[in-house]
């Protein structure tokens, strides 16, 4: 099969890549709007981008009505973001955070999880999840309906629990998941080495 892309609408690109591009990582976002209520999203256009300086990138699109979502709004009224990790133990929290609730009001309270207060940035993390990395904006770029977001890390927090005998984060505790096309996900489970 060769596929034109330049023939195609936005949601057969959309159906395309995701089922391609996969496992995704799942950025879920904690920001904080203006009046200070607290906002969190899951996003699976997401990866780190670089070490030098230490810098993570996740992509949003417009809500089903054309407008930016909360994340975006917030992030560029203040220019700060948590990335949260999602475990598999977290899988149907993280489904309820991905509903388009009304702006300001706190998709922390509608799945039951808890923010709490960030070491350097105004956003609050997420305390169910076992890492977070407090970040700010470096530049936020748009491309048609998708803005990606750019952002230094600043802090990050590791929960214990997930370090193996050499301090290490053990992928295999974290236990993330990731999307894949669809509604599908997938588990960091079955892992391999190459030498």
């Amino acid at each position: 099969m060769e596929i034109d892309f330049r023939s195609l609408d936005p949601t057969q690109c959309y159906s395309l890549m995701i089922r391609a591009i996969t496992p995704r990582p799942i950025a879920w976002v904690s920001t904080i709007s203006p009046r200070g209520i607290p906002n969190l999203a899951p996003f699976s256009y997401f990866a780190g981008v670089g070490s030098s300086p230490p810098t993570l990138m996740f992509s949003t699109s417009l809500k089903s009505d054309g407008t930016p979502k909360d994340t975006q709004r917030n992030v560029e009224a203040n220019g700060e973001f948590v990335v949260n990790i999602v475990p598999y133990s977290l899988r149907n929290p993280m489904a309820i955070s991905a509903g388009e609730f009304p702006y300001e009001e706190s998709e922390f309270e509608h799945a039951g999880l808890t923010p709490i207060p960030s070491r350097l940035v105004e956003p609050p993390r997420l305390l169910e999840s076992p890492i977070n990395f407090e970040c700010r904006v470096h530049e936020i770029v748009k491309i048609g309906s998708a803005t990606a977001v750019f952002g230094i890390i600043q802090w990050m927090h590791v929960d214990d629990r997930i370090l193996n005998g050499e301090q290490k984060i053990d992928p295999e505790l974290v236990d993330s998941i990731g999307r894949m096309g669809g509604l599908s996900y997938s588990r960091t489970c079955d892992r391999f080495e190459i030498k």
